[in-house]
C-alpha cells in the first residue's frame, strides 16, 4: 500500500483499511481526485484482490460519508457545488458521531435530516446539546476546517469481518475467530508492530440490532484460550441475541506507539473533481 504516496504525501490513516488522503495539488491522473480514487482502487484490486471503496469530497467528513455510499466495490463524489445540496437531504443518522441514541433525540423534536440543523441557529443546538450540538450544526452547515493529519500514531492492529448471514452460536464464533481471524491477526500485527509492543488483546462483537460490545484485557501476546474467554463475556452480554460481526485486536502501550502505514481510500479535494 506504500505506492500511495506516489499520488500524495497528504496521507492521515485511520485504521488497517481506512485514511484520507488529501490530493488537492496531485499531478497524477491529470490531477483528477475521481481518476486517482480509481486507480487506487484497481491498485489495491490487483495487490490484494480485495474491493474498496471511495469518497471522494472537499470536506473530510463529507468524504468518510461519501465513501460508504457505494459499497463494497465503487466511489461517491460530492463536488463543491454539491456540498448543499448533499448536506441538506442527508439523514442525520448517517453523520459522524450521530449514534442512535442522539438520532432519537433529534428526531424528537422533528430534526431527522441536514436541511432542518440548517434552518436553525446555532445557538439553539448549542443550548439544547452542548458541544455536540454546535460540532453537528457546522457539519450540516458544510463547515469541517480540519486539515489532513500526515502524522498518526497507530494504537492498536486488528481484524474483523460482518457475516453474510447472523452466526447464532458461540462455539460457530469461536471457531471462525481460531481458524481465520487469528492467523490474519497474527500476520497483520506481525507487518506492523513487534511482539514484544503488546500491552492488550480484545473482542468485538456486533449484534443483529447493531449494538456492539467490547472486551479487552491486559494481555503480551496473542493467546487464542484467552480470545475465547474474552468472547464468551462479550457473547453473554447480547442476552441471546444473534451476532452480525466479529472483530479481535491488539493494543499498543503508549510508549511503544508506531506510525501507521496502512492506507486506503477517503479522497479530500479542494476543487472535488
Amino acid at each position: 500500500m506504500g505506492s500511495h504516496y506516489v499520488y500524495t504525501h497528504l496521507i492521515e490513516p485511520l485504521s488497517l483499511d481506512e485514511a484520507y488522503l488529501d490530493v488537492t495539488d496531485a499531478t497524477l491522473c491529470k490531477g483528477s481526485a475521481t481518476l486517482i480514487a480509481q486507480q487506487i482502487r484497481q491498485e489495491i484490486f490487483d495487490e490484494t484482490h480485495l474491493t474498496a471503496s471511495a469518497g471522494i469530497a472537499p470536506l473530510k467528513f463529507v468524504a468518510k460519508i461519501a465513501s460508504d455510499m457505494n459499497k463494497p466495490n465503487g466511489q461517491y463524489l460530492v463536488t463543491p457545488d454539491d456540498i448543499d445540496q448533499f448536506l441538506m437531504a442527508l439523514s442525520l443518522k448517517k453523520i459522524p458521531g450521530v449514534g442512535k441514541v442522539s438520532f432519537e433525540k433529534l428526531s424528537t423534536l422533528g430534526w431527522t435530516h441536514g436541511h432542518h440543523i440548517r434552518s436553525l441557529p446555532e445557538h439553539e443546538l448549542a443550548d439544547k446539546f452542548g458541544k455536540f450540538g454546535v460540532s453537528l450544526w457546522r457539519k450540516c452547515n458544510g463547515i469541517d476546517n480540519r486539515d489532513v493529519q500526515v502524522s498518526r500514531v497507530r494504537k492498536s492492529v486488528g481484524v474483523e469481518h460482518t457475516f453474510s448471514d447472523n452466526y447464532h452460536s458461540e462455539k460457530d464464533l469461536h471457531n471462525y475467530l481460531k481458524a481465520t481471524l487469528i492467523p490474519e491477526l497474527k500476520n497483520r500485527a506481525s507487518k506492523y508492530i513487534l511482539a514484544s509492543q503488546i500491552e492488550k488483546i480484545g473482542v468485538k462483537l456486533k449484534f443483529a440490532d447493531f449494538t456492539q460490545t467490547t472486551k479487552e484485557q491486559k494481555h503480551t501476546e496473542i493467546d487464542e484460550n484467552l480470545l475465547k474467554e474474552l468472547l464468551h463475556e462479550a457473547f453473554l452480554r447480547g442476552n441471546g441475541k444473534s451476532v452480525r460481526l466479529l472483530g479481535i485486536q491488539v493494543g499498543i502501550s503508549a510508549s511503544n506507539a508506531v506510525d501507521g502505514k496502512q492506507l486506503s481510500l477517503s479522497l479530500l479535494d479542494s476543487t472535488a473533481q
